[in-house]
């Protein structure tokens, strides 16, 4: 939305002969920074769900999650969803979050 309104804004200068040299490259240094954003995005999300899915096999292998990974879980869920992330790990979160936590309660899969 942002470099939409960049976009009309330049071509309106442009247009106007203020800028006419420097708009073609002021748009691709948007668009390298848009490509770049978007990376970092993907790749903010590919670790979050690593990571999530490491805590997760760690903790089910051991039968129960402390309240502090639970807590850890959870932020990492969240973040990975606002960056765009699928249901994939929906069902991972809950099982995950039902895990007892400490060792003497028992797991009810």
């Amino acid at each position: 939305m942002i470099s939409e309104i960049i976009t009309i804004a330049i071509s309106i200068l442009s247009a106007s002969g203020v800028l006419g040299i420097g708009t073609k490259a002021t748009l691709s240094r948007l668009k390298k920074q848009e490509g770049r954003q978007k990376a970092l995005e993907y790749g903010v999300q590919a670790l979050l769900r690593d990571r999530m899915l490491h805590n997760y096999n760690k903790c089910i292998e051991s039968g129960y999650a402390p309240i502090y990974a639970k807590e850890n879980f959870e932020n990492m869920y969240q973040q990975y969803h606002g960056l765009g992330g699928n249901g994939v790990m929906t069902q991972l979160h809950a099982e995950f979050m039902d895990l007892p936590s400490n060792k003497e309660e028992k797991y009810h899969e």
